[in-house]
């Protein structure tokens, strides 16, 4: 029977960073996996893949505007779909096999099956061929993410009524996609098939797309995305999905009471995602599950079997990769006697269409629920030289800063580059920094990050330069 200090069940962004921290810590690792690949659903079915489908599908968009740069493109240009999805295919594959060579390098031990527990301490590993072994581990990490959620009455089929899995393997591109759901997700991967020439209709129950994060960046975020074809149903309820041949029918009730109904030949479910704990076996272990599904942990992420830890999509908070990773992180060194902390306030979210969302801190409408007093500066991208030289001219940063000692609380951003401009906000937000702090730091001229300086300007006393 083997033995190990440590053992990671599941080897998503969480698991497999887990398993590398505890075997550079000094523990003897061991992670399980069910399926063939590494890297759980992030680098198989989720962020890895839908980003390069995203990227591809940017190339040709901004084939479309070239001219506008005195590039003239003569002759036919056609989308290849099958070619598209195969380059997916190949960066996913790539990217997975580059776990393995870090499980290789740390020597962490691999064990290919489904992993369930047995006790406290000991874990069955279930392989495709019908035969098992029992693992011995002290302390053991349950890292099994999470699968895409539906609603009760829809019956996917995953052919026409689909999740995001298979929307990023689809052999056409479809000719009219029905988005149910307008969350991160299901805007993403909405905005791949409109650029490839779907038309595509979003239904979402809140009154606005992307709800969770501030509405200054959703209403943005709709106007760019509206004028760029996409259609949305807000505040309407789903009644029913329904397939006939190739013909999917949704129906659903907007707030007048009144039912809509839109036909296409695919429908994407994008409601959410659930914890998925399916053969884990966690009572056997003493650990546990949450109504909802989840693992319940302490602010430790250790669960209710004291040498037993959770973490990532299948405990409370964020559903996302870098949550997940520096709670990997903070167990491996929570159990070699160190004292990690996690500001769940500074993990950012990003949503990776074009122009991209960031955000991190706290919105407007939060700041406002919880009474605190703030002044909000903005910047617009059109007024940047880079933006305009670049031709992204959508978006702008806002920052939300303390009304009275001027520390910066949220920073919410749209336009080129979000995604990767977010992080001076956290790094930022870290240390404390008020606006004025960030208003004096020098930028280089001209850079999109220019942006993030006038918005702290403009909250510090209204002293944009540029506007």
């Amino acid at each position: 029977m083997s033995q190990f200090d440590v053992t990671i069940i599941g080897s998503g962004p969480g698991g497999y960073v887990a398993a590398i921290r505890c075997a550079q810590l000094g523990f003897k690792t061991a992670i399980i996996e069910k399926y063939a690949t590494l890297g759980g659903t992030c680098l198989n079915v989720g962020c890895i893949p839908s980003k390069a489908l995203l990227a591809s599908s940017h190339h040709y968009e901004e084939l479309q505007h070239f001219a506008d740069h005195g590039i003239e493109v003569s002759g036919e240009v056609k989308v290849n779909l099958e070619k598209m999805i195969a380059r997916k295919q190949a960066v996913v594959d790539q990217t997975s096999g580059g776990v393995k060579y870090l499980m290789d390098k740390n020597k962490v031990t691999v064990f290919e099956g489904l992993g369930s527990f047995e006790s406290a301490t000991s874990v069955k590993v279930s392989k495709a061929d019908g035969t098992s072994e029992i693992i011995e581990s002290k302390n053991i990490i349950i890292a099994t993410g999470s699968k895409p959620s539906s609603l009760p009455f829809i019956k996917l089929d995953k052919d026409r009524i689909i999740t995001s899995t298979e929307a990023l393997k689809l052999k056409e591109v479809p000719k009219h996609l029905v988005i149910i759901g307008g969350g991160v997700i299901g805007i993403e991967l909405g905005q791949v098939y409109l650029r490839l020439g779907a038309q595509v209709s979003v239904v979402e129950f809140m009154d606005r797309i992307i709800p969770g994060m501030d509405a200054s960046l959703s209403k943005e975020l709709t106007k760019v995305l509206k004028k760029q074809g996409m259609k949305f149903y807000t505040s309407h309820k789903v009644q029913s999905v329904d397939r006939a041949g190739d013909k999917v029918t949704v129906k659903a009730e907007n707030a007048k009471g009144e039912i809509i109904t839109l036909e296409g030949d695919y429908s994407l479910v994008s409601v959410g995602r659930r914890p998925y704990t399916d053969g884990l076996h966690a009572e056997k272990a003493g650990v546990k599950v949450t109504d909802r599904g989840q693992i319940e942990v302490n602010h430790h992420l250790q669960t209710s079997a004291a040498n037993i830890y959770a973490i990532g999509d299948v405990v409370r908070g964020a559903m996302l990769a870098h949550k997940a990773e520096e709670e990997g992180v903070m167990v491996a060194e929570i159990l070699a006697g160190q004292k990690p902390h996690i500001d769940y306030n500074l993990i950012p979210g990003v949503v990776y269409t074009w122009p991209e969302v960031a955000a991190v801190g706290k919105t407007e409408e939060q700041l406002k629920a919880e009474g605190i007093a703030f002044k909000a500066g903005s910047f617009p991208f059109k007024a940047l030289g880079r933006a305009r030289a670049g031709g992204d001219t959508d978006g702008f940063v806002k920052i939300l800063a303390d009304a009275k000692t001027d520390e910066v609380l949220g920073v919410h951003m749209i336009g080129a580059r979000c995604a990767d401009l977010i992080a001076e906000a956290v790094t930022a937000m870290e240390f404390r920094a008020s606006a004025e702090d960030i208003s004096r730091m020098s930028h280089a001229h001209p850079t999109f990050a220019e942006a993030i300086k006038e918005a702290a300007l403009a909250a510090t006393a209204n002293r944009a330069l540029h506007v």
